[in-house]
C-alpha cells in the first residue's frame, strides 16, 4: 500500500496514528486510545495522509457526536477521515447507501428497507436460523476435531441467514465473501479495492436486473420491483447488506466464542443460565467492539463539544471500543461480566444512522452461541492461545481462524 509522506498534526506532536497498534490483549481497545481517553475525552490524532482529526474516546461524547446533525455520515464532505487510501477509493467512488447520507435521502432510503428488519419479522425467523445453526453444527462435528470455527461454524450461519433474506444463492457464497474482505481490509492496495467494488456491484445489478424482470419475495426482489429505485441504488443497497450482514456477526460470533473459553467461569454461568444469553450478548457487544477503528464523522459547522473546538470541515472517528469501557458508565468496564446491564453499548451505534439490522445480529448470536455451548459443553482451543492471529488490518475485527475441539 502506497501511502502520503506522513506529518505531524500541528495541534499536537503526540497525537496518536491510525489505526492504532493492538496491545497485548487482543480484546481490548489499543493502548494509544485508551491513553487518549485518560488524556480527554476528545483529542488529536493523525490519519494515514498526513491529516489529522478528532479522537472522540468517551462515551457522553460518542453519543453527542453521533446523535448532532452538524456532523455528517456523507464521505462525500471535504474533511471526512478515510482510514487507508482503499476506503478512500471505495467510498468516494461507490453509490452512496443511506450509511453514508443524511437528511431526507437518508430517511428515504432507510425506510425501504425497516420493515425487513423489525424486530417482529426477525422473531419470526428465529426458527429459521436455529435450523441454520444446528445443520452448521452437525456439518461440523460430523467432520470431527479439530475444526475452523470460523470457517465451518461463525461464517457460514450468518451467510446463509443474509442470502436467504436478500434472496441471493448461497453457492455463490465464495465469490461475495472474498470480495467483501478485500472491501474491509485496510492494507488492499487501491486497484484492488476498485476491482472487488465493481465485481460485486455487476453481481449485484444482475441479480437484481433478474428479479426485476421475474420478482419474488425477497428483500431483493421487493427492491427491485420498486419504480422509485434505479438499478444502481438496489445494487448498491445489496453490496451494503450483504457485506455487512455476514462479515460483523460472523466476527462477533467467533470473537465472542473466543472470550468466552478465556473466562471458562462466564461460559460455565451461561450453560447454567441460557435465559442470560440476551444479556451475555449485549455484554460481549460492549466488551468486543468489533467496530474497532471508529465511526466516521465530518463536522459541518464549528461545534463545541466539552471543550473541545470541532472546526466546520474537520473529520471526527468516535472511538466505539474506549467509550464501551467508558468507567462512568460502565463500572470495571474492562472486566466480562455476562450479568451485567450493558444496555448503553454502541455497538450498533447511536442515533439516526443506528444499524438497520442490529434485531437480526442479536437474534442470530444468542441463538449460535446458545445453541454452541449447550450442543458441546466440552468446547476448548485445539491451538496455544498465543498462536491465534487477529484481524487488526481489516474494519471489522475478530480472529483469524479458531482451531477447536470439543
Amino acid at each position: 500500500m502506497t501511502t502520503a509522506p506522513h506529518r505531524r498534526s500541528p495541534v499536537d506532536p503526540a497525537a496518536p496514528d491510525l489505526p492504532a497498534p493492538r496491545g497485548s490483549c487482543p480484546f481490548a481497545p489499543p493502548p494509544a486510545y485508551e491513553e487518549a481517553h485518560r488524556t480527554a475525552p476528545a483529542t488529536r490524532a493523525d490519519l494515514w495522509d498526513g491529516t489529522s482529526c478528532w479522537l472522540v474516546t468517551g462515551h457522553a461524547q460518542v453519543r453527542a457526536v453521533l446523535g448532532d446533525h452538524r456532523f455528517s455520515a456523507d464521505a462525500r464532505h471535504p474533511g471526512f477521515p478515510f482510514l487507508s487510501p482503499g476506503r478512500r477509493e471505495l467510498l468516494k467512488r461507490s453509490t452512496p447507501t443511506f450509511l453514508r447520507l443524511d437528511g431526507t435521502e437518508h430517511a428515504r432510503q432507510r425506510r425501504m428497507l425497516t420493515g425487513d428488519f423489525i424486530v417482529k419479522r426477525i422473531e419470526a425467523m428465529r426458527p429459521r436460523i436455529q435450523q441454520t445453526v444446528d445443520e452448521a453444527l452437525d456439518r461440523m462435528t460430523a467432520g470431527g476435531a479439530p475444526a475452523d470455527l470460523v470457517r465451518d461454524f461463525a461464517l457460514p450461519v450468518p451467510s446463509l441467514v443474509i442470502c436467504h433474506l436478500l434472496g441471493v444463492p448461497y453457492e455463490e457464497h465464495g465469490f461475495f465473501q472474498s470480495r467483501s474482505a478485500v472491501l474491509l481490509d485496510l492494507a488492499a492496495p487501491v486497484e484492488t479495492v476498485g476491482t472487488a467494488q465493481r465485481e460485486l456491484n455487476a453481481y449485484l445489478a444482475d441479480l437484481t436486473a433478474r428479479k426485476r424482470r421475474r420478482p419474488d419475495d425477497s428483500l431483493l426482489g421487493r427492491l427491485a420491483a420498486r419504480p422509485d429505485v434505479s438499478p444502481e441504488e438496489a445494487a448498491a443497497t445489496g453490496v451494503l447488506l450483504l457485506v455487512a450482514g455476514h462479515e460483523t456477526t460472523a466476527n462477533m460470533t467467533a470473537l465472542g466464542t473466543l472470550a468466552l473459553l478465556r473466562h471458562p467461569e462466564q461460559a460455565a454461568r451461561l450453560r447454567a443460565e441460557p435465559a442470560l444469553v440476551k444479556g451475555a450478548v449485549e455484554e460481549l457487544l460492549r466488551w468486543l467492539s468489533v467496530v474497532h477503528l471508529g465511526v466516521p464523522r465530518v463536522a459541518l459547522e464549528d461545534v463545541d463539544l466539552d471543550g473541545a473546538q470541532i472546526r466546520a470541515g474537520e473529520g471526527v472517528l468516535c472511538m466505539v471500543s474506549t467509550a464501551n469501557r467508558d468507567a462512568g458508565v460502565f463500572a470495571d468496564g474492562d472486566r466480562l461480566d455476562v450479568t451485567r446491564d450493558a444496555r448503553r453499548h454502541f455497538a450498533f451505534g447511536f442515533g439516526v444512522h443506528q444499524c438497520l439490522g442490529q434485531p437480526l445480529a442479536r437474534a442470530e448470536l444468542q441463538i449460535a452461541l446458545e445453541t454452541l455451548f449447550r450442543r458441546l459443553p466440552g468446547l476448548h482451543l485445539a491451538v496455544p492461545y498465543e498462536s491465534l492471529r487477529y484481524r487488526t488490518d481489516m474494519i471489522v475485527y475478530g480472529v483469524q481462524e479458531l482451531p477447536v475441539a470439543w
